[in-house]
């Protein structure tokens, strides 16, 4: 009982860490008026990380869900991207992370993740807002947009985990 409540805290922690970064992220000047720098999806990759799929799952759609219901997005295009994209991108990496943990650090699962995510956007906009394929000449700018935006996310996650190490933290589970 004790570990199933401390699993519910460290979840609603990391949402609300996620949904905190997700309101604040918006107050911050965009590049393109379309454009979120996803620094959020930081907390998603350490609940990935940390937590496990499960717990990242959650933290993913409670960050998309609160997020939009603080900043009065949701059930708007843009928060249908941020859904979309968020949960594909972070399955993608899940994937990534059980069939390959060695290969990628936390640097590369996030680009991965960035990549995907950039990718399932476009492919929503084009399927269910633009209806034409035209949209998918704009692929080697969000390419590059993923590389830009999933390098600082990864940058900072894995600082944050080498600070946090796993196996420390792994350690303080068994001790509580």
């Amino acid at each position: 009982m004790q570990l199933q409540s401390r699993k519910i805290a460290e979840i609603s922690i990391f949402s609300a860490a996620a949904v905190v970064i997700y309101v604040v992220e918006t107050f911050i000047p965009r590049p393109l008026p379309w454009m979120r720098f996803g620094f959020g999806n930081i907390i998603v990759l350490l609940s990935l990380y940390l937590l496990g799929f499960k717990a990242g799952l959650i933290v993913a759609g409670l960050k998309s869900i609160l997020g939009a219901l603080v900043v009065g997005s949701l059930f708007t295009p843009s928060f249908l991207f941020s859904i979309s994209g968020g949960l594909i991108s972070l399955i993608v990496m899940a994937l990534i992370l059980a069939a390959i943990p060695r290969v990628f650090s936390p640097l590369g699962i996030s680009l991965w993740g960035a990549l995907t995510h950039n990718l399932t956007q476009l492919f929503i906009a084009s399927l269910l807002f633009i209806g034409r394929v035209e949209v998918l000449h704009l692929l080697p700018f969000f390419i590059i947009l993923s590389v830009i935006t999933g390098s600082i996310t990864g940058t900072i996650s894995l600082l944050v985990l080498k600070r946090v190490s796993i196996k420390d933290y792994l350690k303080m589970q068994t001790l509580a």
